[in-house]
């Protein structure tokens, strides 16, 4: 499994070389995405993918049901280097039709650590 998912990246690396042969040496230079993008990470939604981007245009930071939590060191560590760092122009926050962490949370059953996680949306959730 594992051999065939390092053969599927040679291949696509080997696809970019042939269409951008500058893009691999732009990229290891420096990145200067313009968007850092703060999405789900239900495997059916990439950012690059869903938004039409390249390799070094988005700077993505992924977690159960998109939240922003202000407590959350990984993202806001990650917004930080996006902004101060990187220079990114917008910032987004990106949901998708049936996150599985949204629905979870509006649910009434328990899911144990990831409960703890998406208690902001439940709590919104019974608000409203």
């Amino acid at each position: 499994m594992v051999e065939a998912l390092l053969r599927r990246n040679a291949t696509w690396a080997e696809g970019i070389a042939r269409t951008d042969p500058g893009l691999f040496p732009r990229l290891a230079a420096q990145q200067a995405p313009e968007f850092f993008w703060i999405g789900c990470s239900d495997s059916r939604v990439p950012a690059n993918v869903v938004a039409g981007l390249d390799p070094g245009e988005v700077f993505v930071h992924r977690n159960v049901a998109n939240v922003v939590h202000s407590s959350d060191l990984n993202l806001l560590s990650a917004l930080e280097f996006a902004v101060e760092a990187l220079g990114v122009r917008d910032i987004i926050v990106c949901g998708h039709y049936g996150c599985g962490g949204v629905r979870a949370s509006c649910e009434n059953a328990h899911h144990r650590l990831v409960d703890h996680w998406i208690e902001p949306i439940r709590r919104l959730s019974v608000q409203h």
